[in-house]
């Protein structure tokens, strides 16, 4: 049975948009694969969240059928780590900001279950890769409420994912968005060639909760994320430092395959990894839409791309939005590939 949390009466939430800022924490050790949440201790927040911190709840994805899959994910609050010694408290999907990738088929009915853990906001789901009716699947669902809709990835591709609860704008720049990557039924094309897989995600930070900021201003950070493909990979939040002292690994001769989403809100990327040039690229991650021999991939707010190069000297390419006033805010992330050159 579906349940529909439909919210009416918004107008009595607007004070709980009003911003405040943000001063620094302390980190908690997060193993492998995990995002864990800071310390708030010294966080400053709107009334309903001061004190709040939630602990990432992880994402559960059950596949049920040959074509249909269970999909629980939980909005809360927790704190990010934007910048070295800056947070964020995060409106986030999973404790995570950008929330962690999910994965289907085409052709999957997707079960999706939405949990609200905010004590004090509404949220919802936008899956960019669906075809069904907002008002409908894309509800509201309460505080401390569930709710759970059922609609067809029926598109293969890379597509952004975010809470569409008003205002929009909001819900993503304070940290709700993410990545659902849509399998094509039969693969793509150089499936038996790619040696590693990676997700790369671009986001922005504002001035905190501040949607005057959000609509009109300039971002503070750009940053990449990474997501994991599997239950062994690394999962890490939109800052401005991690993927460049803890680089993304390949070796000489790998053919790598890029799965990247812009998740703005607001700004263009212009996604370019330095030192190479792009063999294949499949727009918004559909087979249909190829492209060979790019040098730079540009991806509007949402946007998506697949896109495949191989690696064939050993040592760092940078990877960067090429809008290098965004790559000096924090855009910029490593691939660093071992091995002796490939003559």
């Amino acid at each position: 049975m579906i349940k529909l949390a439909v919210v009416t009466g918004m107008i009595l939430l607007v004070g709980l948009m009003t911003g405040c800022g943000v001063e620094q924490g302390d980190t908690k050790a997060g193993e492998k694969g995990q995002v864990e949440a800071v310390s708030s201790d010294k966080t400053e927040a709107i009334t309903p969240h001061k004190g709040v911190n939630q602990e990432p709840v992880p994402l559960v994805v059950e596949r049920v059928g040959e074509k249909e899959v269970n999909v629980e994910m939980t909005a809360q609050i927790t704190d990010i780590e934007i910048a070295e010694n800056h947070f964020y408290k995060a409106w986030t999907f999973n404790g995570q900001a950008p929330g962690p990738v999910v994965i289907v088929k085409e052709g999957d009915l997707i079960n999706f279950t939405l949990k609200n853990t905010d004590p004090s906001i509404p949220h919802s789901m936008d899956f960019h890769a669906v075809h069904t009716a907002p008002s409908k699947n894309f509800a509201d669902i309460m505080p401390d409420e569930q709710g759970t809709f059922r609609y067809t990835a029926s598109k293969p591709g890379v597509f952004m994912y975010h809470c569409g609860t008003k205002p929009v704008l909001s819900h993503i720049a304070n940290g709700m968005h993410g990545t659902i990557i849509v399998k094509p039924e039969n693969g793509y094309p150089n499936d038996g060639g790619i040696d590693r897989e990676f997700v790369i995600l671009q986001n922005e930070w504002y001035k905190y909760n501040d949607l005057e900021d959000f609509a009109s201003g300039e971002p503070s950070h750009v940053a990449f994320s990474t997501k994991s493909l599997d239950d062994n990979g690394r999962n890490t939040n939109g800052d401005t430092f991690t993927l460049k002292k803890e680089p993304l690994i390949a070796n000489v001769g790998d053919r790598i395959r890029m799965y990247v989403n812009n998740v703005g809100p607001n700004e263009m990327s212009s996604f370019h990894v330095v030192g190479t040039i792009f063999d294949d690229v499949y727009i918004d991650g559909n087979p249909f839409n190829h492209m060979q021999g790019l040098q730079t991939v540009l991806l509007p707010a949402s946007g998506g791309a697949i896109v495949e190069f191989t690696v064939k000297e050993a040592g760092d390419y940078p990877i960067v939005t090429h809008q290098f006033n965004h790559a000096e805010k924090g855009a910029v992330a490593i691939l660093r590939v071992d091995g002796p050159d490939d003559k």
